[in-house]
């Protein structure tokens, strides 16, 4: 598919299309897949699935990655996995007498880090270059990487023994956080049914786009219009966490960054070439929840991240815009 100028209807119907034949493996998700979706419309797209075991979390990525058309590994990370098991290295060839550069499962479009919280700190920080500045540094020599290039990093809410929790600066790193939650009976019913029809566990998923049509795909997300009203509602949103009696720390503003990324791509999603309002509550629990801090001396309230970002959602004043064709 060429690279071309796409309009706000252009990204909706390839949207469409897209979320059409992922669906087809993941069943009954359809706002979930519209969230990851999102997020890979921005740059710096990547995705942290937290969720109880068998609930798709790497079918998701698998899924997404063969329907967008781009290349696409895995790590599975454990408490032995090395920084170099993610970024590669030099390793010295025998026959040729020199050394060589070996690259990792890093290099590539989308990279699937299974159980992230499993790896060492040391291991977990092998990510936070490439997430951030899209590049590798290896024997001093930076290596920049595929783009578009997004990470879908999952863990489980259990079996904590053994694990190693993210810090918040890496937490940060990621523009969402989501669980894809339990399916519907009549869902689950319909995902058994086509496994007996299909006589195998593999669903031949077809691509619909490639690495440059994504990029046109962005960049059509960037013309999207915020007018500056609700550019300052995103602000109060964030500046409403800060504040609240419950938080310790409040979502920086890389977090406002993240919702007026979000916002922009969700209209896209929509067919809108401008974000509404709407459009921002929509995303804020999923871009600011995993970014703040709550106080621990208030465990006894069991308060949680999203519900604070929900609470700033109803109560800070929404809005108002002139009408729009």
């Amino acid at each position: 598919m060429t690279t071309t100028t796409l309009s706000a209807d252009d990204v909706r119907t390839l949207c469409d299309r897209i979320l059409d034949e992922v669906e087809r493996a993941v069943i009954g998700k359809r706002e979930v897949l519209r969230l990851v979706l999102a997020a890979f419309l921005c740059p710096g797209g990547h995705v942290l699935v937290e969720d109880n075991p068998g609930l798709a979390k790497t079918l998701v990525a698998s899924s997404f990655a063969a329907v967008l058309g781009l290349d696409f590994k895995r790590i599975q990370f454990t408490p032995d996995l090395l920084p170099g098991d993610v970024t590669g290295g030099y390793a010295y060839d025998t026959a040729r007498g020199r050394f060589e550069l070996r690259r990792g499962p890093i290099f590539t479009h989308l990279l699937l880090a299974d159980e992230i919280n499993r790896a060492s700190p040391k291991t977990q920080s092998a990510l936070l270059e490439a997430m951030q500045e899209h590049h590798v540094t290896l024997e001093g020599t930076t290596l920049d990487l595929p783009e578009p290039f997004m990470v879908i990093a999952t863990q489980n809410p259990i079996e904590y023994e053994g694990t190693f929790p993210l810090p918040e600066a890496q937490l940060d790193r990621f523009l969402v956080k989501l669980s894809v939650g339990y399916p519907a009976a009549e869902e689950e019913d319909e995902i058994l049914r086509r496994r007996a029809e299909r006589r195998e566990d593999r669903v031949a998923l077809r691509p619909v786009t490639d690495a440059a049509a994504l990029l046109a795909m962005r960049a059509a997300v960037e013309e999207v219009h915020v007018e500056p009203v609700v550019r300052r509602y995103m602000v109060d949103l964030a500046a409403a966490t800060r504040g609240h009696k419950q938080v310790v720390v409040g979502a920086s503003p890389r977090g406002s960054l993240a919702l007026l990324k979000l916002a922009r791509a969700w209209a896209a999603l929509e067919g809108r070439a401008y974000a509404l309002p709407d459009d921002v509550k929509r995303v804020a629990p999923w871009a600011l929840s995993h970014r703040i801090v709550l106080d621990p001396g208030l465990w006894s309230i069991q308060r949680s991240d999203r519900a604070v970002v929900e609470e700033a959602v109803r109560t800070v004043p929404v809005p108002v815009l002139e009408d729009r064709p």
